[in-house]
């Protein structure tokens, strides 16, 4: 495959009206329908273009809704304009493949593509900034501790969390509820941070804080990228591949003394660090021919391998052991039971 095709990898794909709502899409047709992860979406996209490049296929559609707006969709029942795919920052959670098997979908294959770490970056212009989990959660979770007692986040600058860290107001362009990348944040820094500290009473707290200080910036990672280039006072919270892509103009903070970096996101060395994922709709197979020789491509050697084409736009390999563990449970059309979760 030429990596000539790398240069349309980016381009937008996303017919939104075509991918849900259009009468008639139970019949047959030879267009593959994807949502889901706004992390995962650049590396889809690249491989739609591919396989619309050197199939006799249409390029898929593809729509980046963010992890669980995807799933909400591809779960909504089997035909009738749901999607084929999936795309997700994080796995699927048992509740949502119970409401998939409410809803007639009852045959899907989960299948890991690579590793991530979500960054928190800010503009190259400024210093490198070094920060602690702790720090972190301090700077967005609704309710700190203060003496003992929980109270509304008082912290207004990053140096009245430590008078180490820089004196500028604590200005933070997160994900939004819906984000996959919220669900690993919240999971791998706030409920970590908070498990561990007596305030919270030994349970995970999840709250962020709604006073300004973090700001919605909605599913599309390159608006978070974009902003602060802009706003170069602020942070971003966003996936590793992000960073990649604007190392010109972006840097990322060290998290326990650990820089984002491939090597340390695999190893989990790095704290903040996830699976990526997709998830296929089994029963739409017959329908919609093309279906597993896209699934086929994506988890190839020359997309996902080490020297795979998608880790030149920031997606971690997996080891091979669970490559090939990926490719097999395609093979296979493995079943997802909620007891696997």
């Amino acid at each position: 495959m030429n990596r000539i095709l790398k240069s349309r990898a980016f381009k937008t794909t996303v017919i939104a009206a075509a991918v849900m709502g259009v009468a008639g899409v139970a019949q047959a047709r030879d267009q593959i329908r994807i949502v889901g992860s706004s992390t995962v979406y650049p590396f889809a996209s690249y491989v739609t273009e591919e396989f619309g490049a050197v199939t006799s296929y249409p390029t898929p559609v593809i729509e980046s809704t963010g992890s669980g707006g995807g799933i909400r969709l591809f779960c909504n029942g089997v035909g009738e304009g749901t999607p084929d795919i999936t795309n997700a920052s994080r796995r699927i959670k048992s509740s949502e493949l119970e409401r998939c098997a409410e809803n007639g979908v009852t045959d899907v294959t989960e299948v890991k593509i690579g590793s991530d770490g979500i960054v928190f970056a800010q503009s190259s212009t400024n210093a490198g900034m070094d920060l602690t989990l702790e720090q972190l959660f301090l700077a967005v979770a609704a309710q700190v501790p203060v003496d003992g007692e929980l109270v509304d986040n008082p912290y207004a600058k990053w140096s009245d969390i430590d008078a180490s860290l820089p004196d500028r107001e604590i200005s933070v362009y997160g994900p939004p509820s819906t984000s996959g990348t919220r669900d690993a944040f919240e999971e791998l820094v706030m409920e970590a941070v908070s498990e561990e500290m007596e305030a919270y009473g030994g349970e995970g707290y999840t709250e962020i804080r709604a006073d300004g200080a973090y700001i919605d910036a909605g599913e599309n990672d390159n608006l978070i990228v974009q902003r602060l280039t802009e706003d170069t006072d602020s942070f971003g919270i966003f996936g590793y591949s992000f960073l990649v892509e604007n190392a010109n103009s972006l840097s990322a903070s060290h998290i326990d003394g650990v820089e984002a970096t491939p090597e340390a996101i695999s190893a989990g060395d790095y704290p903040i660090a996830r699976s990526l994922f997709f998830y296929v709709k089994n029963q739409h197979a017959e329908e919609v021919p093309p279906l597993y020789e896209y699934v086929d491509m994506f988890v190839s050697e020359t997309m996902i391998g080490e020297a795979g084409y998608l880790t030149d736009i920031g997606l971690i390999p997996l080891p091979e052991a669970e490559r090939e563990m990926a490719r097999e449970r395609v093979a296979q059309r493995g079943t997802l039971q909620v007891a696997d979760l």
